[in-house]
């Protein structure tokens, strides 16, 4: 689960990290006022939506040329005119792809004289199965950039969870920054508090991107965001509270309730799938056979007939969904459980594109069975190879 710029800055405030006033509006007239509020002179206008590059983004009702989704201002009225286009409107980034994001939120901010950017996330290393720093002096870039243009300025390392955040992890981050005296101080102090909130809000990632040197000589964290382990949201009801569902997909929503794995994406043939490794499988051989995949939706190994029957439901929601291809290896998963979703799922909503089922596993002859006398319309299918052509060649008619 992701969270906005704000959001995440006012978490990160109250593990005691350096970040600038602000206050999120709404409205235009809410913006001027919290401008009045932070009482200037210089303010930052930021769109508020869950994507990056929102500086170099344009807005898709503006002209071409217009500035892009974070701007600096100099007085209230350019507060003003700032929120008016903005509100509202669409913002297409390097991140949203060409769709874009509405603005529905912005985040009125103090302006900050800035002396150097940096960079500084914090993530979990799957590979050491610990939270690892990374650090870089090219603040303010596009990390990807940096890391495939000059790799030698990204300094990583872990932090061992037997120990937790050491005094040597603050200094190994100022040594990469070049920072010294009282900056060296400062970062060592901002490494723990980071650390501190990662682990305490279970987070998966925690990006401060830039991190700043200001001319007055203090660390700030000028940007920040961060997403959190969704499994552990349990745990933190007020995280939960700061989900903003206007910037999830509606399908991926739904999904959630039901705890399904479930990823929007730009193809055309539906996927249902148990297991996230099959559900890999059975997209890279839709892709071999020249289709691209509507979804990744794995319903998991005990998956009930109401939670099939709500996984169809999601996929037919789809209107770029052309075909359907439900994947089951019943191991777990009982094959006659998916036929009864299937069949409980096109009863009730109908089915208006071809469906191929492929059935392997517990009770795979009576889930064949049951769809067989359904009376349905499904193209059966012996293995995989054979289901991804029968799906792509019915697709294309």
């Amino acid at each position: 689960m992701n969270i906005h710029e704000y959001q995440a800055k006012a978490v990160l405030r109250d593990f005691g990290a350096p970040v600038s006033r602000g206050i999120p509006a709404f409205t235009v007239e809410e913006a001027v006022k919290a401008a009045e509020t932070l009482g200037g002179p210089l303010y930052v206008v930021k769109s508020q939506i869950h994507a990056g590059g929102r500086g170099k983004g344009k807005f898709k009702e503006l002209p071409e040329g217009a500035k892009g989704g974070v701007r600096l201002a100099r007085s209230l009225d350019e507060v003003r005119a700032h929120a008016q286009e903005m509100l509202g409107n669409t913002l297409v980034t390097v991140q949203t792809g060409p769709a874009g994001k509405q603005v529905g939120r912005l985040y009125i901010e103090d302006g900050s004289d800035i002396d150097k950017e940096l960079y500084l996330s914090l993530l979990v290393d799957r590979s050491t199965s610990r939270v690892a720093f990374v650090v870089s002096t090219e603040g303010g870039m596009d990390i990807e950039k940096v890391a495939h243009d000059t790799p030698e300025k990204i300094i990583t390392f872990s932090v061992d969870p037997a120990t937790g955040i050491m005094p040597h992890h603050g200094l190994a981050v100022a040594k990469a920054f070049g920072l010294t005296g009282d900056l060296a101080k400062q970062a060592v102090s901002l490494t723990a508090k980071l650390y501190t909130a990662f682990v305490a809000k279970d987070m998966a990632m925690l990006e401060v991107n830039p991190l700043i040197v200001s001319t007055g000589g203090e660390l700030k964290c000028l940007d920040a965001k961060i997403g959190f382990d969704s499994n552990a949201l349990y745990r933190h009801p007020d995280i939960v509270a700061l989900r903003d569902e206007t910037e999830e997909d509606p399908k991926e929503i739904e999904a959630s309730r039901y705890d399904l794995s479930y990823v929007a994406l730009d193809g055309t043939i539906g996927c249902m799938v148990n297991g996230a490794g099959l559900a890999m499988a059975t997209m890279d051989i839709i892709k071999l056979y020249g289709e691209e995949p509507a979804n990744f939706l794995d319903v998991g190994g005990g998956a009930t007939k109401e939670k099939v029957t709500a996984a169809f439901k999601i996929i037919t929601a789809d209107p770029n969904v052309k075909g359907i291809l439900v994947n089951i290896f019943g191991g777990i998963m009982r094959c006659d459980v998916i036929a009864e979703g299937v069949i409980a799922a096109v009863t009730d909503v109908g089915l208006t594109v071809p469906l191929v089922v492929r059935l392997e596993g517990t009770n795979v002859e009576l889930g064949k069975t049951i769809i067989r006398e359904s009376g349905l319309n499904v193209i059966s299918a012996d293995d995989l190879d054979d289901a991804a052509q029968k799906i792509v060649k019915a697709v294309r008619g």
